[in-house]
């Protein structure tokens, strides 16, 4: 597989044929048809009439014609396609209809990020950039994860290390969820960076040397993953649960903070453990 910068009005096209072919008929209240549908999802027409908009205007939309639909147009698709918030999102960055952030991305930490993750010990915590490279960690996270220090900076990502790393790939106890929630991540980030050719490339490795990454993607799921719970099993702590937090600093917002706490008692006692050591 090969993925190239975002070609947006192609994206955008098979976005929405997508997203419409996902939509169940039932949940909708509209005119009864005699003829059989032959294809899953709403009609093009029945969109149309749900953003006021032509039917002439849905099909050069999913036939990828140059259309660059207006914020107002792509308001009433996403209403009428039921979008979640995340997939709004994506839709008015396929639209360009919304501000976008610098194009290329931080690759070494900020100083004053830097020292907030050291100063976050005991909590585990690291910086991130959209593509998920790791820029800095302090030692906490280091026990619970990885001593990214071994690792050549190239490496330093964490898709590539959930998907390619055996102690990375066995330390979460659901990795499928792990690795889904990545993906949903990295195509709303390829969405907000078409030029981005690094990240457009970490996309084609994965999705050529890996089955389930490329079946995934070709899905389209997006999200913004900001905070959550995962499962490891570490293999000298045992299974420890924790909630993570992303926050992005407003000065620098290409840069992602991640901080992890211990989701219960039992876990915030082996993780108390862990980092003692």
């Amino acid at each position: 597989m090969t993925t190239r910068t975002v070609d947006t009005t192609k994206e955008l096209a098979a976005f929405l044929r997508n997203r419409r072919e996902r939509l169940d008929p039932h949940d909708f209240d509209l005119p009864s048809r005699q003829q059989a549908r032959r294809t899953p999802g709403l009609r093009r027409e029945e969109v149309a009439e749900l953003a006021g908009v032509s039917i002439d205007y849905i099909v050069r939309l999913e036939q990828a014609r140059g259309l660059r639909p207006s914020a107002s147009v792509v308001e009433a698709l996403a209403q009428a396609l039921r979008l979640g918030p995340d997939e709004r999102a994506y839709l008015f960055n396929l639209a360009q209809q919304r501000p976008r952030t610098a194009d290329t991305p931080a690759t070494t930490a900020a100083p004053p990020l830097a020292r907030l993750v050291a100063d976050l010990s005991p909590l585990p915590a690291m910086l991130m950039n959209h593509r998920y490279d790791i820029l800095a960690w302090n030692g906490e996270m280091a026990r619970l994860l990885l001593d990214f220090d071994t690792l050549p900076p190239s490496q330093r990502n964490a898709m590539w290390l959930c998907l390619v790393h055996p102690e990375i790939r066995e330390l979460y106890v659901d990795p499928e969820r792990v690795v889904r929630e990545g993906i949903a991540h990295l195509r709303t980030a390829w969405a907000a960076h078409p030029e981005d050719r690094a990240l457009t490339d970490l996309i084609t490795e994965c999705a050529t040397h890996n089955e389930e990454f490329a079946r995934w993607w070709a899905e389209r799921d997006v999200s913004v993953n900001g905070r959550g719970q995962k499962v490891l099993r570490h293999p000298g702590a045992g299974v420890i649960a924790v909630h993570f937090e992303v926050l992005m600093p407003l000065q620098d917002p290409d840069q992602l903070l991640m901080i992890v706490r211990a989701a219960d008692d039992e876990s915030r006692s082996a993780l108390d453990r862990l980092c003692a050591r």
